[in-house]
């Protein structure tokens, strides 16, 4: 994740670095770290846990109690529903379906 991805991420969700800092469990500076990409002068990288931890947040996740995800669950998640795509794949629109 870069910082541009990082802040965009957070924007796309409305917040502010200091809601994403309480969302993280991180201090309000390491968030201003992140989006710089910098500290005094030294590259900072975003660590994986917290990549995970926009992801999990951009699905609308804001715990997780360790329990097995179902793999088809996250999928659903990810794309458009099932009749959407079907009805895609035909060739149909939702304004041509309308119309009829």
């Amino acid at each position: 994740m870069t910082p541009e991805s990082f802040r965009a991420w957070r924007k796309s969700l409305g917040w502010k670095q200091k809601d994403a800092a309480e969302k993280l469990g991180l201090k309000k500076r390491v968030i201003q770290y992140y989006e710089k990409g910098n500290r005094d002068g030294k590259t900072v990288e975003i660590p994986k846990t917290v990549e995970l931890a926009c992801l999990a947040l951009a699905l609308g996740l804001d715990s997780y109690d360790g329990q097995p995800v179902p793999r088809d669950a996250l999928a659903a998640s990810s794309g458009p529903a099932p009749e959407a795509a079907a009805s895609e794949s035909a060739g149909a629109t939702p304004d041509a379906e309308a119309a009829e």
